[in-house]
């Protein structure tokens, strides 16, 4: 299959004369999108910031405990997320912060397991990257992390779809390019979890994940598989250096 990018160009999608050094999506805001997302009685993140404080504090499960119980405050968890994904050698797996929050609720609390996307996940999983706001991502490629890593750089640079793109094509090529009035970003996930206008709603990275192979209409990825995890990990790489934004706003 032949390339999309010269007719996405042709459509309206207007090269810039060279990508923009990588940097946060927040620099693509306007102002009063900047303004909504620093101003935490306007953010609408931080709705789902108050909701995960109450659902730390509930006990659950037959055991009756709760995130309190064994982690005191949320502010203990500073430094997490930015961390994040990890490569736990012990269940040989990658964990994001989706997966450490369903585990420790199963396994610790012996709690019903939160689905994907499910508002509470979403609002525990929003507490606690929030406590980890402005400290900058660096997650560990080296070692065990390594074969998981370049899974990942590979899938980032693999075409896929009907449109024949890869991540690489729109966010590596095409940065800082124009498409239908709306410039294409660095794709950089230090933003997550974030509040997307597109959606009206809040989102992980793996949610963000999944809507680009559907816009390139490619087959979902199974946001628990080691693919998805992998290509997690090379974007928080990617995104390096960069503070944690969480809750971000994005169009």
């Amino acid at each position: 299959m032949k390339s999309w990018l010269p007719i996405l160009l042709l459509l309206g999608c207007c090269a810039s004369a060279g990508p923009p050094e990588h940097r946060s999506g927040y620099h693509l805001l306007g102002g009063e999108l900047r303004a909504l997302q620093d101003d935490d009685f306007a953010n609408p993140g931080m709705l789902w910031v108050d909701r995960g404080e109450r659902l730390w504090n509930a006990p659950g499960g037959p055991r009756e405990q709760s995130c309190r119980d064994c982690h005191d405050e949320p502010a203990n968890l500073r430094g997490l997320t930015n961390r994040l994904p990890r490569f736990d050698a012990e269940a040989d797996r990658l964990h994001n912060l989706d997966t450490l929050v369903r585990d420790c609720r199963q396994q610790r609390q012996q709690a019903e397991v939160l689905p994907h996307e499910s508002e509470d996940l979403l609002a525990l999983t929003t507490l606690i990257a929030h406590q980890s706001r402005g400290l900058p991502l660096e997650v560990t490629v080296e070692g065990p992390a390594r074969a998981a890593f370049e899974q990942g750089r590979a899938s980032f640079e693999r075409r896929r779809g009907q449109l024949d793109l890869s991540c690489a094509d729109c966010h590596q090529r095409l940065e800082g390019a124009r498409l239908r009035g709306e410039t294409i970003s660095a794709g950089m996930v230090n933003g997550f979890p974030l509040y997307r206008l597109t959606w009206e709603g809040l989102g992980s990275r793996q949610r963000m994940i999944r809507w680009c192979n559907e816009a390139v209409r490619a087959e979902p990825m199974d946001p628990d598989s080691r693919r998805a995890l992998a290509l997690e990990l090379y974007l928080a790489w990617r995104s390096r250096g960069l503070p944690l934004e969480s809750p971000a706003v994005r169009r």
